[in-house]
């Protein structure tokens, strides 16, 4: 768990980094954060944090790295007996008519899933798999600091029980909703 930490602030810095190295890199950035809400389709509510980072420099802004951590702590498995699981998200993504308010994206995802089953009856079931998907979506662009993100994706690692962990279902649907933390 600590190295699935690291590895995301490792990730979060390197953004970070990569956009204050002066005028010539970061140029004409932009920093989006805010919260993700995620359903998997016949199974839990997941919701999180997402970051989104892009620049003039990658593909005039049409570019986007992103970070995401979602949770059924932090959503369906809040008092009930749901299966705490997590997801951990690195995102690339391409977003089409980008000077329009309203605009389409595709994305591609990969990370880490891990399901905490809290018994020690289910040891012998996986319960982590390595994740990668695919998205695609609209964004909206408000005239105010303010974004929001509807995407409908598939997990092409997704699990049955003996192959993979059985929580990990094939399709999901997503809403994001950003504030502009730096433009």
């Amino acid at each position: 768990m600590k190295r699935k930490i690291l590895f995301l602030g490792f990730l979060v810095f390197s953004f970070v980094g990569l956009s204050a190295q002066g005028d010539s890199i970061a140029f004409n950035r932009e920093i989006k954060a805010g919260i993700r809400i995620q359903k998997t389709q016949k199974l839990y509510w997941e919701n999180g944090f997402s970051v989104d980072y892009t620049c003039s420099r990658m593909w005039d802004k049409r570019l986007h790295l992103g970070l995401s951590y979602t949770s059924s702590r932090l959503g369906s498995a809040i008092g009930s007996n749901a299966i705490k699981q997590d997801n951990y998200l690195f995102s690339v993504s391409y977003h089409f008519r980008r000077t329009k308010a309203l605009h389409p994206f595709v994305q591609l995802n990969t990370g880490y899933f891990y399901a905490d089953y809290e018994s020690p009856i289910f040891d012998e079931l996986d319960n982590s798999s390595f994740l990668v998907s695919i998205d695609a979506g609209l964004y909206y662009e408000f005239h105010f600091p303010l974004t929001i993100g509807l995407s409908a994706g598939y997990n092409l690692s997704s699990g049955n029980g003996v192959s993979g962990p059985g929580s990990l279902y094939p399709i999901f649907y997503q809403m994001s909703l950003y504030y502009t933390v730096f433009k």
